[in-house]
């Protein structure tokens, strides 16, 4: 009889698990189309060659990026992590966004030289090497950039979260180094892949905590595909949060 419960409970943990992950694909189907409706008219976007999802940001995060660069027209963009989206981003600049500049962060310059064979950055964009080495942080193992704030300078109001590699708890941490120099009065987006991490949920809490006791107001939103993606933003912003 025991058994018999047992085998039951597993039967409903799987189908529970099953209907999750088709949900789940079935959002992704909807940002597919919802992404690709929103690049219509822009040439540049729609013949540039993607590969999303895996590794790379899914398509809810590609629709928020392009809504941001579209609506917004950030004037300094920081990226973690050269992938897709650095494509994207620097055909935005090529394209549509002249007035901007754009700095990548990437930990491995083995990466950095098979990318930059095979795609050629806006001037405006630039890759900093940064390699990775592991410390601890709350007494937690965690992957952070090396010298990180000393070569990442300069302003921005748009940052993309997707590297390093991400740690199970307080993931990509090196974002926070920069929103602890966050004023009042400064404007931002900080969009944050892999949000359903929870390394990924140590840093954002994070964030929310230093932006809080700074009195900085801020709104958060979440979008959800196959990965989760968040959005924390100053108020200026705050319609980033329900694009």
């Amino acid at each position: 009889m025991l058994d018999k419960i047992q085998n039951f409970r597993n039967f409903l943990k799987g189908s529970v698990s099953f209907q999750a992950e088709s949900l789940a694909q079935s959002k992704e189907l909807e940002w597919a189309h919802i992404y690709h409706d929103s690049i219509r008219g822009k040439d540049s976007l729609q013949n540039l060659g993607l590969n999303v999802g895996r590794w790379a940001g899914n398509y809810s995060f590609f629709y928020i990026l392009n809504r941001i660069l579209s609506d917004y027209q950030p004037k300094g963009i920081l990226e973690m992590g050269l992938g897709e989206s650095s494509k994207f981003i620097s055909t935005y600049l090529t394209h549509y966004l002249f007035d901007s500049h754009h700095t990548v962060v990437e930990q491995d310059q083995d990466w950095i030289n098979a990318f930059s064979e095979r795609f050629k950055l806006c001037e405006r964009s630039k890759i900093v090497h940064c390699p990775i080495v592991q410390s601890q942080l709350k007494g937690f193992p965690t992957l952070s950039y090396q010298k990180f704030e000393e070569k990442v300078t300069g302003e921005y109001d748009l940052f993309i979260v997707d590297g390093p590699f991400g740690s199970d708890r307080f993931s990509r941490f090196d974002i926070v180094s920069l929103v602890e120099k966050f004023e009042k009065g400064k404007e931002f987006i900080l969009i944050i892949d892999d949000s359903h991490r929870e390394g990924e949920q140590d840093t954002i809490l994070e964030i929310c905590s230093i932006l809080s006791k700074k009195g900085i107001v801020y709104l958060r939103g979440d979008y959800s595909g196959v990965k989760q993606n968040t959005i924390i933003a100053s108020e200026k912003y705050k319609f980033s949060t329900s694009l």
